[in-house]
């Protein structure tokens, strides 16, 4: 196994009536939905052998779920079950080019009834690389869990990569969010986050504040910067990459994306600035697609964008 990613797997639902306000729509077609599961896609699309940890139900949503992941070749074997739970639901109004509002259903979500055993410490330790984020932390069992395997791998060795992944609606409040998260940063060899996120974490309200705490905290430090790119930094170096240009359909997924591209990279031993291209690479193929899971390129998409316009990026 080269990736094992523990979180989310959750059930999107996206509005088939464009400009259409979610309270009048009435068709919607279904996918995949949760950061970790589309970054598990995502990097099993690039070509990772890729597995998850993660809870579901026991009804036929969750199947569907976990038949669309066997379907995109990733190892479902650790995916638990909690009987009469369902797993988190996303509605999603289309407006492009810049409208898409979300509304969450996560009352008793089964993703937080994660509970791990020995066989699937065993699993997350596998792997070159874990990947896990801070929705998985929100509330207990799931919390102490993810603490569990983020240690497990750590000790066995393997790259701990931690996804800030800041979502209002799981927590009581940012300040429980931001301490949960600094009690996991032990464990971490990367940290990834927008500019609020590495805040959030860092306990400040101030950018650079917060960068130069976090870069003693651990050895790679990621920071998404939207539309301006992104930057990376490791010791005492930074690198930067500008996005790629393309014709943005929808947002949604773009942070999935770019980790999924990067850690990829990660994974093989590429230089930062290649992972970095994969990265951004890999986040413009999703905005220019509609939906999150389905929209996770393949390695030769990727290698496609970043031939065609790498001649515009320092």
């Amino acid at each position: 196994m080269d990736i094992v990613v523990l979180g989310r797997i959750g059930y999107d639902l996206y509005s088939e009536e464009p400009y259409t306000p979610l309270s009048k729509v009435r068709r919607f077609s279904r996918y995949l939905g949760g950061s970790s599961a589309n970054m598990a896609v995502g990097l099993s699309r690039l070509g990772a052998r890729v597995g998850i940890v993660a809870c579901l139900g026991d009804d036929a949503l969750s199947q569907f779920l976990v038949d669309f992941l066997k379907a995109e070749g990733v190892d479902t074997d650790h995916v638990k079950t909690a009987p009469g739970f369902m797993a988190s639901l996303c509605l999603t109004e289309i407006s492009p080019p810049d409208k898409f509002p979300q509304v969450f259903y996560r009352h008793d979500a089964v993703d937080i009834q994660l509970k791990v055993d020995e066989s699937d410490l065993a699993f997350a330790a596998s792997g070159k690389m874990f990947v896990t984020n801070g929705t998985s932390l929100c509330a207990s069992p799931s919390r102490e869990s993810t603490y569990r395997a983020m240690e497990r791998a750590k000790d066995a060795g393997c790259r701990v990569v931690f996804d800030v992944d800041f979502r209002s609606m799981s927590w009581p409040n940012a300040a429980e969010a931001g301490l949960a998260v600094r009690l996991a940063l032990p464990y971490v060899d990367v940290l990834i986050g927008n500019q609020p996120e590495l805040m959030l974490t860092a306990g400040v309200d101030d950018l650079d504040q917060a960068v130069r705490k976090l870069r003693g905290r651990v050895p790679t430090l990621v920071s998404k910067l939207g539309a301006e790119g992104t930057r990376v930094w490791t010791g005492d170096d930074s690198v930067f990459l500008a996005p790629y240009k393309v014709d943005v359909v929808s947002t949604i997924g773009a942070g999935d994306g770019f980790a999924s591209g990067f850690l990829y990279g990660l994974s093989q031993a590429m230089p930062l600035i290649e992972c970095l291209h994969h990265g951004n690479a890999a986040a413009a193929i999703v905005v220019s697609r509609l939906s999150c899971s389905e929209a996770m390129p393949t390695l030769a998409e990727v290698r496609e964008i970043m031939n065609n316009q790498r001649g515009a990026h320092v």
